[in-house]
């Protein structure tokens, strides 16, 4: 798997990274922690995660990985959104879905989304020193680490970052060697803002990219990049467009000389697309199947894709102008 230095902080990493929003959620503490050995196996040595992530018990997953794995891999953490509060209602539905995860795997998205909108909370942190110190050391025990690589603002935007205090934090935690570096991880709308207001803090720099996404021009921000969303419901979306217009179908997969009526060749473009069109980035993918994260890694890896991804954002970028999301 091809490396790349990881921003400022001296270390390399892969190009892939894991997201880890997925773990604890439909699946338990056993079933999350094969998915992060799978992804391991395949060559996937950044992951991706958050305090709010599987219902607040994300980190702590990670964290039992990390003892058999921590000098081998990076991790991205983030402090702004408090995981929602613990209910006995919320682990009693996790139960009753799992079963039903497995048994119908149709229902999976739906019931995804009804379960996030369940439980998401509505605190924000106020981006003071103090707060954030106190995510900070509850990541630190949370992950069983004595440092994090890369430490994100989660969802920040201009106006959430009036406390010079909060900067002079992160800048000694970095001098102290607890985080490798920080960043911001937000929307790719607020992303010019931030940097425009507040290039101190935008060391690094994290937000969705996909072919179907309106282009940020990376040559105005510079800093080191992390791109998630590259499929999920951008890939839905294009698929589906793909599929009510035929002629439109045939058309893209004789410039990209690749099938796209097949969802997994438009999936694997996709992703591709993300890599070679960001090359000094790293792209994360989230998978809950280890045959997926297979074929992700050697999709990464095929450079006879290199040329069709390409082509692939061109034609979206230039020919296609849905109206919406």
């Amino acid at each position: 798997m091809e490396q790349i230095q990881l921003g400022d902080t001296g270390r390399t990493t892969t190009r892939l990274g894991f997201g880890c929003s997925s773990l604890m959620g439909a699946l338990g503490c056993r079933d999350s922690l094969a998915l992060l050995e799978s992804a391991y196996d395949a060559g996937v040595r950044h992951f991706d995660v958050a305090p709010m992530y599987g219902y607040g018990e994300a980190e702590g997953c990670l964290g039992e990985f990390l003892q058999r794995h921590r000098n081998q891999v990076t991790v991205t953490t983030k402090y702004g959104i408090t995981p929602a509060k613990k209910s006995p209602l919320i682990s009693l539905a996790r139960r009753i879905s799992r079963p039903i995860l497995k048994s119908i795997p149709s229902v999976k998205h739906r019931l995804a989304q009804a379960a996030n909108a369940a439980t998401r909370t509505s605190e924000k942190a106020t981006f003071t020193p103090h707060q954030a110190k106190a995510s900070l050391q509850r990541s630190l025990a949370a992950l069983r680490t004595d440092h994090i690589d890369l430490w994100l603002l989660h969802e920040a935007t201009a106006a959430d970052l009036q406390d010079d205090g909060l900067l002079s934090l992160l800048e000694e935690e970095v001098r102290r060697g607890t985080i490798g570096s920080f960043g911001i991880g937000s929307s790719a709308d607020k992303i010019p803002s931030l940097f425009a207001q507040h290039p101190a803090y935008c060391r690094i720099l994290q937000y969705e990219w996909s072919v179907v996404d309106p282009e940020v021009n990376p040559e105005a921000l510079s800093p080191f990049r992390i791109h998630h969303r590259a499929l999920t419901e951008n890939f839905r979306f294009l698929h589906r467009a793909l599929s009510d217009d035929k002629h439109l179908c045939q058309r893209w997969s004789a410039s990209t000389n690749t099938d796209l009526s097949s969802p997994e060749h438009l999936a694997h473009l996709m992703l591709k697309a993300a890599l070679v069109m960001n090359p000094e980035s790293i792209i994360l993918f989230s998978s809950k199947n280890p045959v997926h994260i297979q074929a992700n890694l050697k999709t990464a890896e095929d450079r006879a894709l290199d040329a069709p991804a390409r082509e692939l954002h061109r034609l979206v970028q230039t020919e296609w102008h849905p109206l919406s999301l």
